[in-house]
């Protein structure tokens, strides 16, 4: 155990002897180490114990432990995760990569097993449930009998990744969502482990193929979403290079007041922190206010980091902690081993103590929160309750104007072909009389066809998981029912949940109002909504409506969570239950009454509001540790579906190449030890100029596959139907399936190609308008390079490696844009694609680019220029020149943009040694 510092001090508990590296003894040359946010103190612990004197060195932690609040991140440091979280949509991708990196090692010469991961690596099944079935008590089983068999050869594969690889488990299907079963279970808080003969003690820290992989920042662990590219690498024991961060300090004062939720807290942080501006930032919660606000809650906060664009959202470790811990069983040693290293390392928050010292505060009273939503296109958009009627109103009525204006000229078309009798029989646009399952009646805009208890971000949280079934109650007993257009769904976080609404007799009221489990997983909120019933679906498609979703996620981007709705909103579970009562979302449930009761009486929402007296009695009796302990006594067998499986066995897989599942990617084909030459762009064409605010789910592949899209024509060639399509997500361990899905998000809009929406481009000089991947495949034919142009925040979203993954194999050579979203940028570095953005405030409009001109990039040298000359030549000849800035951040990363991905540095350094010599070599 290195200790070159003189850090090295001990600490007892449970009865053991513990040996750590001390940040209070590293204080007494760096005084300032005692003011520095919890975060930063993390990382200082993780480079104090990592330090070697090649990789991490004395001056790397000295430079941390005299962090300056103020000044701009340009210190590089390496951090090096404790282990590694995986979802199955993100997670199996990265076990296709490393399933081909074994093959990529062995074509070098190398040895196969040393691609293995090197430090606990989780994966947890959760993305692949779909609501098929719903409202009846059979949905659970029928939902999960259809997962197994969409997803066999996906299941077969990773159980093929327990057996092939060290380090690696699956927490099979059914079970949760890995957010929440990384908070009730995985999560270790503070690691104690034998070390050359020792005991030593070190804080858990994590990254996750989840951007919500934040959400275990409530229980005070480090850590957040990246790429799957840059969790590969975590496994394989590369450490992630970052920029020291600045930190802002959010100080939480008072307590909610009741009627509001932990929903309308986060969603009000949210806004706050979006407007100020914290990507790239560390954003740190401190402030008596803590000791009001139970461990749920801020697990809830954390969880939509991604949504405020921080890299965390963290909490300190505290007494509340430790409640925790003992709540969610686990064992007294591990709580004391987690109290005695935060007191013995300056972790541990107590009331009253001094404030760290931060980059920027921002205050909040919680008392001042009001209950509220967000919509109807962005998670920070937030909307008062009170105020949501008129708020979509005026979202609608911008929508519906050009609809009602080609409505109008089609009626008169209509009318001059002697059609006049008819159109005057026809409903207006925007409604449509339905009849189903016995019932008729009339459908229009502004109807709630979706309501979600679903995703990681409340689904876990007691307070209104219970709170919704109250409300659920309440309504049944006024005679309350919901509208027979909306389907609702129930969703838990972890079986816990389920245990605590039958343990306070709830289940029965939730289910009488349609919210019957439909699966242990995300579903709708990342668009695994399943069909509308389908004269519903087919009424919103004919007549062309603005219909919503109401759910309890944590994303509501455009086309995310149905095809067909065009406003989604986020809101608290009991809020989810109350828009389904109103099946409308320009209803104003303050001030309008849900409906009538037996008697004739109207029933608003406050006459049935759960009472936060009554509410906090229930949590007390019905949420215990016994049903944790039960829950993930056996939590890696699964079930008989998931043990009964024919798994393959082998240190290689054995690839098939009908599979239209998994596929061996392209990556690596043509690799050998020498490093390609780093050489300018010329004569690139523009396959997409988008706007700003596009998302990893406009660029990703995601949701259902359409049968005339080139992803479900591929398909069909190979002989799937339509029907057995699945979902984008589920095939992503299959390239061909999901390059041909990149850019095809049915809401993209491509500024190249004007009037169409969904991903088509203009193949030039031609002007033939195709999708986009048939064009990518027409200018690889020509040799021609591509680019992406974009405005602000581009690749802001979900850490979705299959939007750097599928832009490289489209053949875009870089990206030039305003601003990049943190984790996307350095999807793109990690798999060889340029970062370019426009400066000295310039944009595509003011530099009258359109997109049809034809590009030069030249002076990125082997990778460290800082700024690049890019000349874009119209068709007539002239030229527009301008300046754009290399967003290769760190060493590290020209590294890896030199070796052309991350993956292939990693693979050159295991096959051959060191990759900076090998570099010096070439």
């Amino acid at each position: 155990m290195r200790d070159e510092l003189g850090c090295r001090d001990y600490f007892d508990a449970a009865g053991k002897h513990y040996a750590f590296y001390s940040l209070k003894k590293l204080g007494e040359a760096h005084p300032s180490v005692a003011r520095l946010p919890y975060s930063l103190k993390i990382l200082l612990e993780n480079l104090l114990r990592h330090e070697d004197g090649v990789n991490i060195t004395a001056a790397d932690v000295s430079g941390l432990a005299n962090w300056d609040a103020a000044a701009q991140p340009d210190q590089e440091i390496a951090f090096t995760p404790a282990r590694v979280v995986l979802q199955d949509f993100t997670g199996v991708p990265a076990i296709v990569d490393l399933a081909a990196m074994r093959d990529a090692m062995k074509k070098l010469g190398g040895n196969p097993n040393r691609i293995n991961p090197l430090s606990p690596a989780e994966l947890v099944i959760d993305h692949s449930v779909q609501v098929d079935n719903y409202g009846r008590a059979d949905s659970l089983d029928l939902n999960n009998q259809i997962e197994f068999q969409r997803n066999k050869e996906r299941y077969a594969f990773l159980r093929w990744g327990q057996g092939a690889f060290d380090n690696f488990k699956v927490v099979p299907p059914n079970t949760g969502i890995v957010h929440q079963v990384n908070l009730e279970h995985l999560s270790r808080v503070v690691f104690g482990e034998e070390v050359d003969g020792e005991l030593v003690a070190w804080p858990d820290t994590v990254v996750g193929t989840d951007s919500h992989t934040t959400m275990i920042n409530g229980l005070g662990i480090l850590g957040w979403g990246v790429g799957g590219i840059e969790a590969e690498a975590a496994m394989l024991g590369q450490p992630i290079s970052m920029l020291i961060p600045q930190v802002i300090g959010f100080k939480l004062n008072g307590k909610l007041p009741e009627g509001t939720t932990a929903t309308d807290l986060v969603l009000t942080i949210t806004e706050i922190l979006r407007e100020k501006g914290v990507v790239g930032k560390f954003v740190e919660f401190f402030g008596d206010g803590l000791s009001h606000l139970p461990l749920a809650d801020r697990a809830t906060i954390g969880n939509m980091s991604p949504e405020f664009g921080s890299t965390c959202a963290i909490f300190p470790i505290d007494a509340e902690t430790i409640r925790y811990l003992e709540l969610s069983g686990r064992d007294p040693a591990r709580r004391e081993l987690v109290e005695a290293y935060a007191r013995a390392q300056g972790l541990w928050r107590e009331d009253g103590a001094a404030d760290p010292v931060y980059t920027e505060v921002i205050e909040l009273d919680m008392g001042e929160v009001v209950p509220s939503l967000a919509g109807p296109k962005r998670p920070q958009d937030r909307v008062l309750l009170s105020n949501a009627k008129n708020d979509f109103l005026a979202a609608k009525a911008k929508m519906t104007a050009e609809r009602d204006a080609a409505h109008s000229q089609e009626e008169a078309r209509f009318a001059g072909e002697g059609g006049s009798t008819a159109v005057g029989a026809r409903l207006p646009a925007g409604t449509a009389e339905v009849t189903y399952k016995d019932q008729t009646f009339q459908l229009s805009d502004g109807a709630v066809v979706i309501a979600a208890i679903t995703s990681c971000t409340n689904t876990s949280n007691p307070a209104v998981m219970l709170g919704a079934g109250l409300l659920a109650r309440n309504a049944r007993r006024k005679g309350l029912n919901v509208k027979p257009w909306v389907k609702t769904s129930l969703a838990p976080g972890s079986k816990v949940v389920t245990d605590y609404l039958e343990s306070a007799g709830l289940v029965d009221d939730l289910e009488a109002l349609g919210f019957f489990t439909v699966g242990y997983g995300c579903t709708t909120c990342i668009g695994n909504s399943g069909p509308l019933p389908e004269p519903i679906e087919a009424a919103i498609k004919d007549r062309d409506m603005v219909v919503c979703s109401v759910l309890s996620g944590n994303r509501n981007f455009e086309g995310r969570i149905h095809a067909e709705i065009k406003t989604n909103y986020l809101a608290s579970p009991p809020l989810v239950v109350a828009y389904a009562l109103a099946g409308r979302m320009d209803a104003d449930l303050v001030n309008d009454p849900l409906g009538e009761d037996a008697d004739g009486n109207p029933v608003y929402l406050k006459d049935i509001w759960p009472d936060a007296k009554e509410l906090q009695e229930f949590i007390a009796d019905n949420v215990s540790s016994g049903m944790f302990q039960s829950s993930y006594q056996n939590v890696f067998e699964g079930d008989e579906r998931w043990k009964s499986m024919d798994t393959p066995t082998g240190e290689m897989f054995a690839w098939n190449d009908d599979s239209t599942y998994v596929q061996n990617p392209p990556y690596f084909e043509g690799m050998d030890m020498e490093l390609p030459e780093i050489s300018d762009i010329h004569g690139a064409r523009v396959l997409a100029k988008l706007a700003d605010s596009v998302t990893t789910d406009h660029i990703s592949p995601a949701g259902n596959i359409k049968p005339d899209s080139p992803a479900g024509e591929y398909l069909q060639k190979h002989g799937v139907s339509p029907v057995d399509f699945n979902s984008y997500g589920s095939r992503r361990g299959n390239h061909q399936v999901m390059m041909r899905g990149t850019f095809a998000n049915v809401r993209i809009r491509n500024q190249i190609a004007p009037g169409t929406e969904g991903g088509f481009t203009k193949y030039l000089p031609d002007d033939a308008v195709m999708p986009i991947y048939d064009a990518a495949m027409k200018y690889q034919a020509d040799k021609t390079p591509l680019i992406v142009i974009a405005g602000k925040e581009y690749g802001s979203g979900s850490s979705r490696d299959w939007a750097a993954k599928g832009t490289r194999l489209l053949g875009i050579k870089a990206v030039i844009c305003e601003s990049f979203e943190r984790i996307h940028r350095s999807n793109l570095v990690g798999m060889g694609v340029l970062p370019l953005n426009f400066i000295d405030g310039d944009t595509p409009e003011s530099l009258g680019l359109d997109g049809t001109e034809t590009y030069d990039i030249v002076g990125l040298g082997d990778g460290t220029a800082k700024q690049v000359e890019v000349t874009a030549t119209r068709a007539d000849g002239s030229k527009i020149e301008f300046s754009a800035r290399v967003r290769l951040d760190t060493p590290k990363e020209i590294e890896y943009y030199r070796h052309g991905g991350i993956l292939h540095y990693v693979l050159r350094q295991m096959a051959g040694g060191d990759p900076g010599e090998t570099a010096k070599a070439a």
